[in-house]
This record gives C-alpha cells, structure tokens and sequence, in this order.
C-alpha cells in the first residue's frame, strides 16, 4: 500500500472513532430540557444573590461554554482560572503541554485525578483532589467556597441529579448558607449555572467512576 493511501486510510479511521465518540458522548449525557429546568432551582431572587456571593462575582456572571460533550473538565479549569488572574484562560490553553485530549475530544472524559493533572501543569497554586469526603466533611468545604482565595470545581454525575446523564465537572460559584443551596456554574450551555440543595450535590457526587473506579469529588485550587 503506497504511503499516501495508508496515510488517508487512518486518517479516515481516526475521523470515524472521534465521530463515533462524539455521538456515543453526546446520546449518554443526553437531559430533556424539562428535566433540567425541574432538577435544579433558577429563583431569580436567589440566583441573583448567588451571583453577588465573593467567589461566584470573580465569574463577572458569564461562562465560557465548553466546546464539546467531552470537556468540561478543561472548560471548568479555565473559567476557574479566569476568575483567579491565571494567563491560562481556554480550553486549549489548559491542556497545552498536558498531551491530554489532544485530538479535540477528552476520550471518556477526564477523571478527577486526570483533571488535576491538567491544572497542575499550568499553575503554580496548589491543586488538591478531595474525595471519600463525608456529608459533614463536604458541608464545611462548601462554606468555604466563598472564601475568594479558595476554588473549587466538582466532579458529579448528572444521573443522580437530572435522571439522566454521565459524570460532569463544573466550578462552584459559592454556598448560600442560610438555603443551603451550592452555586453550580455548570460550563454546558444547556444547563447553565444553577443551584441545588447540598445534599442532593453530595449524594451526586459521592459516587464511583467507572473510568478510574473511585469516587468522584472536589478538586481544590487556592
């Protein structure tokens, strides 16, 4: 087979496995609309509110969407930088040097342990995975998730939330104590960020990813 052929034939078969995952991505986290919007609480009032707590203001209210089914870890990593005056502001940036999801998409996803990878390479904060946390152990982290020299982002699978879904990450914007309500900046455009009672994020989070067989958790940059 002459070179250029071979060439083209696994260029075609690369271009086939990334459709097909690509699809395979996109029918696994598929969420109706009415199941979003009756998961989650949108009050405007208290959404108004959480947008002026410490952390979730650094946001300036707006999310870069994630490009993709696949990266909402990298996409959650660069709003999380964005908010703390990191140079690293995109997907692309994130990953550089990382030689992680390099073909466009995060095949699988990234686990918790992946993601923080990621952000470790282009930062010089400490970056802690947090997992096999307890509610209690969870409820004191989230009343630290104001504190504007802490960041957190949280790994979570959307079936335990939306009835439907697969593992997920997005930044918390902050915790509205009095409600006990998490401020969930989700980076996927169809959800946007919303607030959910805490247990409900824990019981969301507290479960196992099949990928890397542990827990889900709390990724820590400060």
């Amino acid at each position: 087979m002459k070179r250029s052929l071979a060439f083209g034939v696994i260029v075609i078969a690369v271009v086939a496995v990334l459709g097909g995952t690509a699809l395979l991505i996109d029918g696994q986290s598929r969420v109706s609309q009415d199941a979003i919007q009756s998961s989650v609480i949108r009050t405007p009032e208290l959404i108004d509110s959480a947008w002026k707590l410490p952390v979730a203001a650094t946001f300036n209210a707006d999310v870069t969407w994630q490009s993709n089914g696949s990266r909402c870890g990298p996409a959650s990593v660069a709003n999380t930088f964005r908010s703390i005056g990191e140079e690293e502001t995109t997907e692309a940036e994130v990953l550089a040097g990382t030689g992680k999801c390099w073909t466009g998409f995060c095949i699988i996803g990234l686990t918790l342990d992946e993601l923080a990878e990621v952000a470790r390479t282009n930062t010089k904060r400490k970056v802690s995975v947090l997992r096999d946390l307890s509610a209690d152990a969870f409820r004191e982290h989230m009343k630290r998730a104001n504190d504007p020299a802490r960041r957190y982002i949280v790994n979570f699978t959307r079936e335990k939330i939306f009835g439907a879904g697969v593992g997920h990450f997005s930044p918390v914007g902050g915790y509205l104590e009095a409600e006990d309500m998490v401020f969930v900046l989700d980076v996927n455009e169809d959800y946007k960020p919303w607030l959910i009672e805490r247990e409900s994020l824990f019981s969301a989070m507290d479960t196992i990813d099949s990928d890397g067989d542990k827990k889900r958790g709390l990724l820590l940059i400060e």
